[in-house]
């Protein structure tokens, strides 16, 4: 009787213990982002930066990690003014939460291998993490955080931000 006991509190405490770690990473950090916070601009092939006009906005981020960042939005950038901006080789769209339901990283990573949609460069961080937007040309655009390839090459092994 008494292993009996003992065997179903460790359950339940292992139990417990993964329903919480299952909630912390999918829920318990993430906030909504207002889109003035978001601030979204795309670099130009100079090097300058440009605030990006959106509409029907809808973002995420974490604290406990900067690319955890994922919008959903849709812009005026014709696919004829797309070519003054600053490409991002490399883009890899991170997956969002299930609960995140306008950000389909596999769909998008499908679009920019066939050419549907085009990665920008939207700000690059000193800390070691791009913004990167992707645009299609009907109007809709998603945008997140990635590790700079360059602060990846650099920094192996160290842990990235």
């Amino acid at each position: 009787m008494n292993g009996r006991l003992v065997g179903g509190i460790l359950i339940g405490a292992a139990l417990l213990s993964g329903i919480a770690i299952y909630w912390l990473q999918v829920y318990a950090f993430y906030r909504d982002v207002p889109e003035a916070e978001a601030a979204l601009t795309l670099t130009d092939r100079d090097g300058r930066v440009e605030p990006l006009a959106v509409s029907d906005f809808r973002a995420i981020d974490a604290s406990s990690s900067p690319i955890r960042f994922r919008a959903c939005f849709r812009t005026s950038v014709a696919a004829s003014e797309m070519e003054r901006f600053a490409p991002y080789p490399g883009a890899e769209p991170l997956i969002a939460p299930r609960w995140f339901d306008c950000f389909d990283a596999p769909a998008i990573s499908a679009a920019l291998a066939s050419g549907a949609a085009k990665a920008f460069l939207g700000a690059a961080h000193s800390e070691g993490y791009d913004r990167v937007i992707a645009l299609y040309p009907d109007g809709r655009a998603y945008a997140w955080q990635q590790i700079n390839p360059t602060f990846a090459r650099e920094t192996d092994a160290r842990p990235a931000p």
